[in-house]
């Protein structure tokens, strides 16, 4: 039975590279996937599946900070502005997109997880360099939208 679980992972390893190395971040992207046990027997829409929950994971993270700083400073529009993009991320962009790769829609996917991208990079540019949050959201975003687009998206 180890011989089988030996030959099976160079394979999914395999996959995750090919798939990574044609994203933006191929480090970030490889490292999320093998940190999910789903990985390894996922295809590359599988592979998607995870880095919408990765985003989503993310995504509730930075919402968090966010009500965190608001309650610090209610009256920082940025922050608001913040929190209305991450909710978009969480509550519209995120189950959009796991709802499109499963139904084998990349290009919804793509859509989804760039303007996803888009609305975490608007949040952080708003603090002009300055943010008390990270880009991570829209590094993984960037990550699930070029993997939709080897689907075809």
């Amino acid at each position: 039975m180890g011989q089988c679980s030996i030959d099976f992972w160079p394979v999914d390893a395999k996959l995750i590279d090919e798939t990574c190395r044609k994203t933006p971040n191929p480090n970030l992207c490889v490292s999320s996937l093998k940190s999910d046990p789903r990985s390894s027997g996922a295809d590359v829409k599988g592979l998607g599946i995870i880095m919408v929950d990765v985003v989503k994971a993310k995504a509730i993270i930075g919402q968090n900070k966010v009500s965190g700083l608001l309650k610090q400073s209610p009256g920082d529009l940025r922050l608001k502005v913040c929190s209305g993009d991450y909710d978009a991320i969480s509550n519209h962009q995120v189950p959009n997109a796991s709802l499109a790769f499963s139904r084998d829609i990349p290009h919804i996917a793509e859509e989804d997880m760039s303007e996803a991208a888009d609305e975490a990079r608007a949040c952080e540019l708003s603090f002009s360099g300055r943010s008390p949050l990270t880009d991570a959201v829209a590094d993984v975003a960037s990550i699930t939208a070029a993997i939709a687009k080897q689907l075809g998206g």
